[in-house]
């Protein structure tokens, strides 16, 4: 306690970039939030800017954010003090508290001082200069907190700063040392003032980060991709640090346009925003990314919306599905048994393998039946192998998604279809699949072997409604003989 009070005393001060004020969860648990980006607004264009605003005030009306955030390259030409003030005059009108970003684009035409001077004139503004030591200007955060005022859930907003000095090196600039630093330390105090448990927290900056650009292979990754990742060529370290400090459940960026997609890596989501301004480059429907938190939960919902009432699909955190395959996919139906015990049969068997394939009745040494898949049966280190077999039931109709996490091979099956494919010898690594499954019991067969040096086996689940896991015991019922 004598560590923590004082920590906490410091964190609670603006100084450090902890915005204080009454964003809490709605009575139903839930929090949204509206996410613009490059709106790219210019007085000198009364049209574009008209036409930008409406938008924005279309999109606010029909989602009923609790929080704006208008994540970089708001304003992109003279007179900016006039585009700045036309936008906080609609979110004064609007009520709608809110945060902003800089981009690379608007300290071309106002200083970050006199930017940050300017927002923090609306009472609705809720975010910080932060600390003055820091790099860049607005690095912050934004607690959410639950309904009790117990718990809270985070807004990291950074400075993703502009341009890098030296441009025979490379052209945009990068998030700095001591801004992780900063995020870093921050974390740390807020993880230990939970009791050791990180807490669920979103990130918000402009210019995208190196990691953005393995969305395009990503089997998880959802939206639209058609320009390159224009982020820094230099790699300062800041998404290792997200990992790392295991609080942060996804990053937002813009300034590329004409992306929009979002994907999984590392178990964080990283997504783009949905160019929101008329005066803006890109061929993408203008309008806003919505995010729905949940109290107490590492989870959240998230979605494009247009200012014509468009809604282009629904994506999933953790979990990685999203609507569109939800309503596309055909689903498995449930088998008609009814099985009353529960548990998982198995067969165990000795020889050398190199696949699973290679498992044969020949070389089955004992059966029996145990509560889950158990690889500790056999009294052997090494040449090995088990087939498992049991009825899974599927509480609810939906996409899911099994993985194997084994060293070496395996292979697992939803009524009689090979979903997992993570045969061969290798060390521990870890293969998913997906299937869309009716509510009710599915035939599931695990085949594994180990060859030699270590040996693991975990089955495990995810799903909309279930965080990954191993699958329980209780989902996994003994087969009918």
């Amino acid at each position: 306690m004598r560590k923590i009070l004082p920590l906490l005393l410091l964190l609670l001060t603006t100084s450090l970039g902890f915005a204080q004020g009454s964003q809490q969860f709605r009575p139903d648990g839930t929090y949204v939030i509206a996410h613009f980006s490059d709106l790219h607004l210019n007085s000198g264009e009364p049209g574009t800017n008209a036409r930008t605003l409406e938008s924005i005030r279309s999109i606010l009306a029909t989602e009923k954010p609790d929080m704006a955030i208008f994540n970089g390259d708001v304003v992109t030409a003279n007179p900016a003090p006039e585009a700045w003030k036309e936008l906080i005059r609609l979110m004064n009108e609007l009520r709608v508290p809110f945060v902003a970003n800089n981009g690379n684009h608007d300290p071309e035409y106002m200083t970050r001082s006199e930017i940050f001077d300017l927002l923090k004139t609306s009472p609705y503004y809720i975010g910080e200069k932060g600390p003055e030591e820091l790099t860049g200007m607005g690095n912050c955060i934004v607690p959410i907190y639950s309904r009790d005022k117990h718990q809270k859930t985070l807004l990291y907003f950074l400075d993703s700063n502009d341009y890098f000095p030296n441009q025979y090196i490379q052209h945009y600039d990068w998030i700095h040392f001591d801004q992780i630093a900063w995020y870093r330390q921050m974390s740390a105090a807020m993880t230990e003032e939970n009791g050791g448990e990180p807490l669920p927290a979103l990130m918000f900056f402009h210019i995208p980060l190196p990691e953005f650009g393995v969305l395009s292979d990503n089997p998880k990754t959802f939206g639209n991709t058609r320009e390159g990742v224009a982020s820094s060529k230099l790699n300062s370290g800041l998404f290792a640090s997200v990992v790392e400090m295991g609080d942060v459940m996804g990053i937002f960026s813009g300034h590329d346009h004409s992306n929009d997609m979002l994907g999984i890596h590392c178990d964080v989501a990283l997504g783009y925003g949905r160019v929101s301004g008329w005066g803006a480059y890109g061929l993408l429907d203008r309008g806003a990314r919505i995010i729905k938190l949940y109290e107490g939960e590492r989870r959240f919902d998230t979605w494009v919306t247009t200012p014509n009432g468009g809604h282009e699909g629904t994506y999933y955190y953790p979990s990685g599905i999203n609507s569109i395959e939800e309503g596309e996919a055909t689903y498995l139906p449930a088998l008609e048994v009814k099985p009353e015990k529960q548990g998982v049969a198995y067969t165990y068997y000795e020889g050398e393998f190199k696949l699973t394939t290679q498992v044969t009745e020949d070389h089955a040494v004992a059966s029996g039946t145990t509560s889950n898949f158990n690889i500790d049966l056999s009294d052997l280190a090494d040449h090995f192998a088990y087939k498992f077999r049991t009825y899974i039931h599927i509480p609810e109709r939906g996409i899911y998604r099994f993985y194997t996490y084994s060293d070496d091979g395996s292979v697992l099956y939803i009524d009689g279809q090979k979903l997992v494919d993570n045969d061969g010898g290798h060390s521990s690594r870890m293969i998913e699949g997906t299937v869309a499954l009716e509510a009710g019991f599915h035939l599931l067969e695990v085949h594994y072997f180990e060859d030699y040096m270590g040996n693991e086996l975990e089955v495990g689940l995810i799903s909309r409604s279930m965080l990954r896991q191993p699958i329980p015991s209780e989902m996994l019922f003994l087969p009918e003989k």
